[in-house]
């Protein structure tokens, strides 16, 4: 993987990945550190479309988990759960018929 600063892809576009080698995953990376990934299309595009999506669906489930640990959301029970759920719908109710 090779990284390349944002700054120079938006000045040189195409030109600042001429020496990264075919199929080579690139990382654009800004002042704020990494920023996105430039992943090649190699076959059938859906198929790894589908691929990225389902890790990126990963990624973001496992950062739901680790601010839910870090919140202590993690240790409510089903019960809790519930009366958080229907709580937030008797709001949702509410707030539609009060409008």
């Amino acid at each position: 993987m090779r990284q390349v600063s944002l700054q120079e892809f938006r000045s040189r576009g195409a030109r600042a990945l001429a020496e990264v080698p075919r199929g080579e995953t690139v990382l654009l990376a800004g002042q704020d550190g990494p920023a996105y990934f430039l992943v090649p299309v190699l076959g059938d595009a859906a198929l790894q479309d589908q691929e990225l999506r389902r890790a990126m669906a990963k990624a973001s489930l496992r950062e739901s988990w680790r601010l839910a640990k870090a919140s202590g959301l993690d240790r409510m029970s089903e019960e809790d759960i519930g009366k958080e759920i229907d709580g937030a719908r008797s709001a949702h109710l509410h707030d539609r018929d009060t409008k």
